[in-house]
Parts: structure tokens; sequence; C-alpha cells
């Protein structure tokens, strides 16, 4: 059992659109990593790929945003009242095929933080190797 809030407690996003499961290890608005498995009954994989199932990248970006959105969130003195969105991406890249019941390790670095927006770095791991990198850009707005 995690000594951290449920990504629930703290993000808002839900199931199915909630991509992390448990936090290992947390700096608010510094560092964050987490877990998220992968079942195999999420709703992409019958189409990505029929034959081959195969975790879409793009939602190894997503899972690194939201790492990165707790990260930010549970900092009490940053941004009460307020949503990180994703503002941008930069250098993403997918090294490692994920699938049907793996469970990847999300991290997230955050790089910069100021009133309205910021910037991190994160990855995605499976058995300790990169499956997805990229930079992340965010704005904050009001809930």
């Amino acid at each position: 059992m995690s000594e951290f809030p449920a990504p629930a407690e703290v993000l808002p996003h839900r199931p199915p659109f909630l991509f992390i499961d448990e936090i290992l290890e947390l700096r608010p608005a510094e560092y964050g990593r987490g877990t998220w498995t992968l079942t195999g009954d999420e709703w992409w994989f019958p189409g990505h790929f029929p034959g081959r199932p195969t975790h879409p990248g793009v939602l190894m970006c997503e899972a690194i945003a939201q790492m990165g959105a707790y990260t930010v969130l549970t900092d009490p003195d940053r941004y009460p009242g307020k949503l990180p969105l994703f503002g941008g991406l930069d250098k993403a890249r997918f090294r490692k095929q994920v699938g049907p019941g793996d469970t990847v390790e999300v991290e997230a670095e955050i790089l910069q933080l100021a009133a309205r927006a910021g910037k991190g770095a994160g990855k995605v791991l499976l058995n300790g190797e990169v499956a997805c990198s990229a930079n992340i850009m965010f704005i904050v707005v009001d809930e």
C-alpha cells in the first residue's frame, strides 16, 4: 500500500483515462514515479493492432503528463484550485513495445515552474528499460 494519496484523489482523470495506478516515489513539485498496469482489457488493444496488441505511444506520453500533474498538484503551495493542462510535447521517443499484461513505471521530473506554466521531462520504463521518453510543457488554468 502506497504512503502517498491515490492518483484519483489528486488528479481529475478517471478510468478509462486514468493512467497511473500507484505512486512509488514523490518529491512534490520536483519528481514523481508511479506504476500503471495494462490489463489487456483497455479499449484500444483490439484495434491497435489486431493480432499484435500494442500500447499507443501517445498514451505513454499522456501517462508522463499525468505523473507530472500529480507531482505538481501534491505540492500544497503550488497551484491550489488550478489544473495543469498539456501545453506541448517535445523530443518524444518510443523505444520499446508495451502490451497487454505489462506493468510500466512512469517517471516525471519537473524542470521549470512559473505562475501559469511549467516544463518537465519523463519516461515510461518496462522492466527497467526505457519504452518512451518525452519533454512536456503544461499551462495552468482554473478548475
